[in-house]
């Protein structure tokens, strides 16, 4: 029986203090303890099973496998698949494995970009584990949950139908982490099917905790690629899609793009051909299958182009990785995400500090769930945060950029299962004030226009704002579209500027307050 809902506040309380959700102290997922787990097997000598996951159809989903498929299902550990297992070999790749039969592209598109950043990859997988030494079945990783990071723990026992994996596997077929990593996150999602379909700034953001800005590429920003080579220099994690065909099937394109599919930004380079041309390096998780117009592996377009550039850029295998122009991948791309810790490249200045802070929140129907602005009567019962801002950090004030805040707004799930989650449409709106104290009434909304908002109220985990504002203070009102619907929400704040927040109607909230470089 879970404790009572007094308790549970204090338990968290107590677990914050204890800073319980860090990085450093991960919460335990299922109140799993990895190393509690495995002195327990070792003592014992035992192989881990794991009874939260366990090795059966249930962990596999529903709707994923065909009857038939589901039945030929063995459940095995790498042992009993090759004669040498490895957890890693010879360091980590995006390379190193290619996609199975759910389609969690947007997940491995984020595997191939989180790759590129060792020091963030090494937070979600620990790399001291492998099938020799203290070997007991028992494998953690660790993901950024909604507020908090979380340890995850699964036994190795893996899908297979005829002895070979079925969902993601690796292109050497004794390495294991990308399966097992898979594994984990499809616990945390409730199982495998629960993984099929997705964007990669959801993965993303799991392997970060922060934040992400989503451009449509119908209506890109003209400076763009200086804005993804600042993001690669800033070690952002990075993904794209590409437009839905007439099916939900994932078919390939005659231009060898595949439809309604996630690829990783693996890079961006500039290349003299009497002029510059910008080019933009994707990488596709199936690990084939690539782009064959202007600039693809064939292109006769290499030619033109000095030898240091030829042998710099371009890699002749089918590997799944290629060079386009940009022009080319906005014109058949819908969007890219840049996943980052901070978002210095959006104004290209690195100095100063920024602040973060984190706060939970809660829409409860009849009490606190307004909806949008088109409801006036029920807007203001939404939750309000008070945002005071000083003045500029000293020293960034003379070189910063346009923007000095990002305001994200996160819809916290209900259902453990992630495709039984029902996302609402959500946005953010800012408002400017002058002295008033206490709740802000319906009055004060239908007098003042927001000075910053959410282009569109999106059914999406996460929508962002990013927008100058000057000293002064200011009204963030977080609203899902429609009234009266309940549901929990995360709201973060990034600033270059002194801020000082509080929520209204109640007291001061500081969750916590972190500096980013």
């Amino acid at each position: 029986m879970p404790p009572p809902g007094v308790c549970m506040s204090i338990m968290q309380e107590r677990h914050k203090k204890e800073g319980v959700g860090s990085l450093a102290n991960p919460e335990k997922h299922s109140n799993q303890d990895f190393q509690q787990l495995t002195q327990y097997c070792l003592v014992r000598g035992v192989r881990y099973i794991d009874e939260i996951f366990p090795p059966d159809h249930n962990s596999i989903g529903d709707g994923l496998l065909s009857p038939d498929d589901m039945g030929r299902v063995v459940w095995l550990r790498p042992a009993k698949m090759v004669q040498n297992p490895d957890f890693i070999l010879d360091g980590l790749s995006r390379f190193d494995f290619g996609q199975g039969m759910v389609g969690d592209c947007w997940f491995l598109a984020s595997i191939g970009a989180l790759t590129f950043q060792k020091d963030i990859l090494e937070q979600v997988v620990p790399l001291n584990q492998s099938f020799k030494e203290d070997y007991c079945g028992i494998f953690h990783f660790r993901f950024w949950r909604f507020g908090k990071w979380v340890d995850v723990v699964i036994d190795d026992k893996l899908p297979t139908v005829d002895g070979r994996l079925i969902f993601v596997h690796s292109k050497t077929p004794n390495e294991f982490w990308p399966a097992l990593l898979e594994k984990a996150y499809a616990k945390v999602c409730g199982s495998y099917a629960d993984m099929n379909l997705g964007t990669p700034s959801e993965a993303m953001m799991d392997f970060t905790g922060g934040v992400h800005i989503t451009f449509k590429l119908t209506d890109a920003p003209p400076n763009l690629w200086d804005l993804l080579f600042r993001a690669v220099q800033s070690k952002s994690l990075m993904g794209c899609n590409t437009p839905q065909g007439e099916t939900s099937a994932n078919t390939v394109a005659p231009n060898g793009l595949v439809r309604g599919h996630a690829y990783t930004v693996t890079g961006v380079k500039q290349v003299l051909q009497g002029r510059p041309v910008n080019l933009i390096r994707l990488f596709n998780p199936w690990g084939r299958g690539e782009w064959k117009g202007g600039w693809s592996d064939k292109s006769s377009m290499w030619q033109t182009v000095s030898p240091d550039d030829r042998k710099m850029c371009l890699s002749v295998k089918e590997d799944g990785e290629f060079w386009m122009t940009m022009e080319d991948f906005c014109r058949h791309f819908t969007d890219v995400t840049i996943c980052c810790m901070c978002p210095d490249f959006l104004d290209g200045n690195s100095k100063g500090l920024w602040t973060h802070s984190l706060h939970d929140g809660r829409w409860v129907a009849g009490t606190t769930a307004g909806g949008c602005m088109n409801f006036p009567d029920s807007f203001w019962i939404n939750p309000q945060y008070r945002v005071k801002i000083e003045g500029l950090d000293r020293d960034c004030s003379e070189t910063q950029g346009d923007n000095n805040m990002l305001v994200s707004l996160m819809q916290k799930p209900d259902k453990r299962n992630r495709r039984l989650v029902k996302s609402l449409h959500i946005g953010i709106n800012i408002f400017e004030f002058k002295g008033q104290r206490g709740k802000f009434p319906a009055v004060f909304f239908n007098n003042n226009v927001p000075v910053a908002q959410s282009k569109n109220y999106l059914n999406a985990r996460t929508v962002v704002v990013f927008s100058r504002l000057k000293p002064g203070e200011y009204l963030i009102v977080p609203s899902a579209f429609n009234p009266n619907e309940t549901a929990s929400f995360i709201l973060s704040i990034l600033s270059k500027v002194e801020t000082h927040i509080q929520l209204l109607s109640g007291k001061p909230i500081w969750n916590f307050v972190t500096w980013v470089n």
